[in-house]
């Protein structure tokens, strides 16, 4: 019997963290994806669940605390597909942005600017679902 993680599985989580209609973007400082635009967040650690890491990653990456992530949806990546991404949103966090050496520069943006931007694979999509999600609440 193997302990691997079975494939349909997150393997790491993002946050789209949402104040005043607009969104937290990261500039990534180093692959995968270095000089893309996109959200914060990163890859589980043994032991944890899937919220814990995103939280975790949060604290870490831009020194904020997040509280109730809602799931928007899985998304893999990587040219493998080898990232299983969880992607949550969130408007109830508290703290300053205070990035790690892992962001390279972060800004607030109204989704509708994200054209301007070179950002991660169908990241247009993601914040949408994230938006609606969060409007439900």
């Amino acid at each position: 019997m193997t302990h691997d993680q079975p494939t349909d599985l997150p393997n790491a989580a993002s946050v789209a963290l949402v104040r005043d209609g607009k969104v937290l973007l990261i500039k990534r400082a180093y692959d995968p994806y270095k000089g893309l635009w996109t959200l914060p967040g990163g890859r589980l650690e043994p032991g944890e669940s899937i919220e814990q890491c995103a939280i975790r990653e949060i604290a870490e990456e831009i020194g904020v605390t997040i509280r109730n992530p809602r799931p928007v949806m899985l998304q893999a990546l990587g040219r493998d597909l080898a990232f299983r991404l969880q992607v949550f949103v969130t408007g109830d966090f508290t703290g300053k942005v205070v990035a790690s050496d892992e962001v390279a520069d972060h800004l607030w943006v109204d989704p509708t600017a994200l054209i301007a931007l070179r950002t991660t694979s169908r990241l247009d999509d993601v914040l949408a679902r994230a938006f609606t999600i969060l409007a439900q609440s």
